[in-house]
């Protein structure tokens, strides 16, 4: 799964890195070292501009809240948990399948957290002397230092209970595309801990390479059955992982400290 990621690129670097056509500094985000659900994140869509002349799709980067909400949806309080969709079946859920066809979008990060429960700690719990086993968190990142592009979707949602001018009328929304996490050996591993991704965890965002950028971009394709093609797994090899402070655990926490490489996974959470 993706539940919190690290994205501190700036939007001047991320238009570069993207060839961005428009974005508006008004909403321009500060680096997050500790992006959440329910957070606003740098999405990068594809789309025809407000009120244009000209149809044609757009590069643009757009400011989206993570945890996507439904067009349908009659409230948004379900977005908070509908911060992945499952790459297996996104073509065919109720709650992504429209978007999966025409809305879909890059949400750029420096990688992703995820927690491993150590072996010492899954001890205790197996032998019921601990309930609440302490957890290590990983930093995974791609190990040539460059973007974690995580294929996305949006969707908009319209506050009924707004008038049209009210500038929170209409909701835009995201969610992260997982898929099954890698078995092949980590590009870079740490010393003591998992050598895969999926000894990290049995999911991971979709991360999408640069030759798939413009087609998954591209919202003139809509058929569901050539869309999957773009749903698969990145190459072996790409990434690294090491463990970080637990202090990223606290959502409140925030700084490019919590991205530093420990030596060695924090005392009592061995992997």
């Amino acid at each position: 799964m993706c539940g919190r990621y690290a994205a501190s690129r700036r939007p001047e670097d991320l238009a570069g890195i993207f060839e961005i056509e428009k974005w508006e500094p008004e909403e321009t985000l500060e680096p997050d070292y500790n992006v959440a659900p329910t957070k606003e994140v740098h999405a990068v869509l594809d789309r025809p501009l407000k009120d244009a002349d000209d149809p044609r799709p757009v590069r643009q980067l757009r400011t989206l809240k993570w945890g996507l909400v439904p067009s349908w949806s009659k409230t948004p309080e379900g977005g908070a948990r509908m911060i992945n969709a499952r790459a297996e079946t996104v073509h065919e859920k109720p709650s992504y399948r429209r978007a999966f066809s025409s809305r879909r979008c890059i949400l750029p990060a420096d990688g992703y957290y995820e927690w491993v429960t150590g072996k010492q700690e899954r001890d205790l719990e197996v032998e019921g002397k601990k309930k609440r086993p302490r957890k290590q968190p990983y930093f995974v990142t791609p190990a040539d230092g460059s973007v974690f592009a995580m294929a996305g979707l949006y969707e908009f949602w319209r506050d009924r209970t707004l008038p049209d001018d009210h500038p929170r009328a209409w909701w835009v929304t995201c969610s992260v595309i997982t898929t099954e996490a890698e078995t092949s050996p980590l590009a870079v591993a740490p010393a003591e801990g998992p050598h895969s991704l999926a000894d990290i965890h049995p999911r991971m965002p979709l991360m999408l390479t640069p030759d798939r950028w413009d087609d998954w971009l591209d919202p003139s394709r809509t058929d569901p059955e050539d869309l999957r093609g773009l749903l698969a797994p990145p190459p072996p090899g790409l990434m690294r992982a090491y463990p970080v402070a637990t202090a990223v655990s606290n959502v409140r926490n925030n700084g490019p400290e919590l991205l530093k490489e420990l030596a060695a996974p924090e005392e009592g959470t061995l992997f």
